[in-house]
């Protein structure tokens, strides 16, 4: 297969690994997919890998089903990374500019945020993100790209996401076997934030909450930036779980029900199904010792409270971030679970707060099985690359990925002009 030119993502979670490939369109604004692909996921649990070779022939599955919708092969992608392991905090980088009479520069920029970067951590932990948050000139608060200001002194504050480095090695290794590099990682619910949260949004602040299959994912934004993040280790799949445990039925047959009750109201009324209360589980392909069951008592006895338990962590969260009350636009859901019936309710009773669902945007193409709250991510993965790709680096506020080229090129530069001394 040829190799593609533009980005490719994949997403690996706790309940499926999705694979993106995409090519720039010829309008440049827009960026088209060509190849997508979602399989079960095999060897995660709560986000973290237990089984590399569970996981590696899931991913193989996933990339080379997109390759062939695609028709061109991958050679590199960015991909996912969450887990209980996920953890952020804030740091703060200072700097004197070297020459006061000229503008800050991009290599000033890139030098304060490798100051916010030397954190004292523990030797099994590594900096996954550095996200500025606000940089200050000469005490001069809330700039967001000091790139071109003249002063003499430039600070930071910036945002660390955390992972542990046995699990960051173990992705970037799932990932190497099938000969793909890896473009680099991404906090999921970063990815997540990239695809359904508006500027608007983040402008006024948000608390984006990322469900999936077995951890949760929560980011918060304040003036334009993420200022904290963390990861829950419950999911979904605990709503199912408790479906099966309540009907004493099959986890199979309870994901089945709890996917049958979520779906809304119009689409039950499109297949001429009658809205009563009791549900025929032989309708759904359910052969099990319960014939029939209360849509009323699976809805507010078992995935109700479940729903109520996980807002509530959320909760916890946001009272440790120190932030509470400071996020007018409210809670945007997104992920897997955020499909869950009744959602929003539960969200806005325990949160106190606006609640609405994130759909992924962005991507133009192929793009009918990736619209829906559970690829958010994975559409996020790309338009994070995408996003920094065409960043210069001088570009100021988002440079941790496509700056790090600078002390490359100076020490090239210095190589060569050590050599060229020795030349007659």
């Amino acid at each position: 297969m040829a190799k593609i030119q533009g980005l490719n993502a994949i997403d690996i979670g706790s309940s499926k690994i999705t694979c993106l490939i995409t090519v720039p369109s010829q309008d440049s604004s827009k960026i088209n997919v060509i190849g997508v692909a979602t399989v079960p996921s095999k060897g995660v649990r709560k986000g973290q890998i237990v089984n590399i070779e569970d996981c590696v022939g899931s991913i193989t599955d996933c990339v080379e089903s997109a390759e062939r919708m695609a028709g061109i092969g991958v050679d590199s992608a960015y991909v996912s990374i969450s887990g209980e392991h996920i953890e952020s905090q804030n740091s703060h980088g200072l700097v004197a500019i070297r020459e006061a009479e000229e503008e800050i520069s991009g290599e000033d920029v890139f030098r304060v945020i490798e100051a916010a970067r030397a954190v004292s951590l523990p030797t099994s932990r590594e900096i996954i993100h550095v996200l500025p948050i606000e940089f200050v000139v000469d005490s001069q608060r809330g700039i967001k790209d000091p790139t071109g200001m003249s002063g003499v002194r430039l600070e930071t504050e910036a945002h660390l996401i955390t992972g542990l480095s046995p699990a960051i090695k173990n992705v970037t290794r799932c990932v190497s076997e099938l000969g793909v590099n890896v473009s680099g990682l991404v906090f999921t619910g970063l990815a997540s934030s990239e695809a359904v949260l508006s500027d608007t949004d983040k402008e006024l602040g948000v608390i984006l909450i990322d469900i999936g299959g077995g951890t949760t994912s929560v980011c918060i934004y304040l003036e334009g930036s993420c200022v904290y993040s963390a990861v829950l280790p419950v999911g979904a799949k605990k709503i199912t779980d408790d479906v099966a445990i309540g009907l004493q039925i099959s986890v199979d047959s309870a994901e089945k029900i709890k996917h049958f009750v979520s779906r809304p109201k119009h689409e039950r009324e499109e297949a001429d199904e009658k809205l009563t209360d009791e549900i025929d589980l032989l309708k759904l392909g359910i052969s099990e010792d319960v014939k029939k069951v209360s849509r009323k008592t699976i809805v507010e006895g078992i995935i109700r409270p479940r729903l109520n338990e996980i807002f509530s962590m959320v909760n916890s969260v946001v009272k440790k971030s120190g932030y509470e009350g400071q996020t007018p636009a409210g809670v945007v859901l997104t992920g897997g679970g955020a499909m869950t019936v009744n959602i929003n309710e539960s969200c806005r009773r325990v949160m106190q707060l606006p609640a609405k669902i994130g759909i992924p945007t962005g991507l133009s193409g192929m793009i009918e099985e990736i619209t829906t709250p559970i690829s958010s991510a994975v559409v996020g993965l790309i338009l994070y690359g995408y996003r920094r790709k065409d960043e210069a680096p001088t570009g100021g506020l988002k440079l941790s990925g496509m700056i790090k080229g600078i002390p490359g090129k100076q020490a090239l530069g210095k190589a060569i002009e050590f050599i060229k001394s020795f030349l007659p």
